[in-house]
């Protein structure tokens, strides 16, 4: 029925980087609409008061660990999740990092430590998700780029890269997995406030700079990027896959901040 669609009940999914920020709002937003959420993040502090959170408000959750960038910790972690019903319907990732610095400047420790998490660990997360879901033969994967996959600015090169990456590793496994029932599609953020973003906060030109960028003139909140993941995640979307879903508040449909006169 179409009023179900946006339902996740009786669904089974992982949720990386669970334990703060994005990850937290998603997975708190994802056992909103039914599903048994398995949180997962490096920290593991972190993950079980998100799932701690999720059970005290009458929903379904456990916890565990997880490194990203060791291929390893990426499965075991989605071997446990999946285990608990016997299936895994959605893997979503929302961890990344950030170095802002000119290229001129970056050094190739700094630059293989952004590539190690969000394009290494990315590929990881897809790689394990698909060796279960395609043999499963279902499945929804949702990979968190940026609206630095298309646009950036000075300090962003390795960063606005890795988003990139993250598309193109989307799109193709859309293209792979597409006849197997599987899909896979990336969210965009525009400016969030996360811990990620928190060191911007505390300059209030640049905050109010960005503030100003979109239409709507503020930062997005977490709990903002949970309806667009859920989307992916649910029935909704069953012919969405290989794509992007920008939220943004507006930032890639504007072209600068300057209103002429009259308008």
């Amino acid at each position: 029925m179409i009023k179900n669609l946006f339902s996740l009940e009786g669904k089974s999914v992982a949720v990386i980087g669970a334990g703060s920020g994005i990850g937290q709002a998603v997975a708190i937003g994802t056992a909103q609409q039914g599903a048994y959420v398995c949180c997962l993040d490096i920290n593991t502090d972190n993950a079980s008061e998100t799932a701690a959170m999720i059970t005290r408000a009458g929903g379904a959750a456990d916890a565990g660990a997880v490194d990203i960038t060791d291929a390893g910790s990426v499965n075991d972690a989605i071997a446990i999740a999946a285990a608990k019903h016997n299936r895994l319907d959605g893997v979503v990732c929302t961890p990344a990092i950030n170095v802002r610095k000119p290229i001129l400047k970056y050094s190739g420790d700094e630059f293989d430590r952004v590539v190690q998490v969000n394009l290494r660990g990315n590929f990881n997360v897809l790689q394990s998700a698909g060796r279960l879901m395609v043999p499963q033969g279902s499945g929804s994967v949702v990979l968190f780029s940026s609206i630095r996959s298309i646009v950036t600015e000075p300090g962003q090169s390795v960063y606005s890269m890795t988003k990139a990456g993250i598309l193109q590793l989307v799109k193709t496994a859309a293209t792979e997995w597409g006849t197997t029932g599987v899909r896979v599609n990336a969210v965009g953020p525009g400016v969030i406030e996360t811990p990620l973003t928190a060191p911007i906060k505390q300059n209030p030109d640049w905050y109010n700079a960005y503030a100003m960028k979109n239409p709507m003139n503020r930062w997005g909140q977490a709990s903002e990027m949970a309806g667009p993941t859920v989307f992916l995640l649910s029935d909704a979307a069953s012919y969405v896959t290989g794509t992007i879903l920008y939220a943004d508040g507006g930032w890639l449909a504007a072209d600068g901040r300057f209103t002429p006169p009259g308008m």
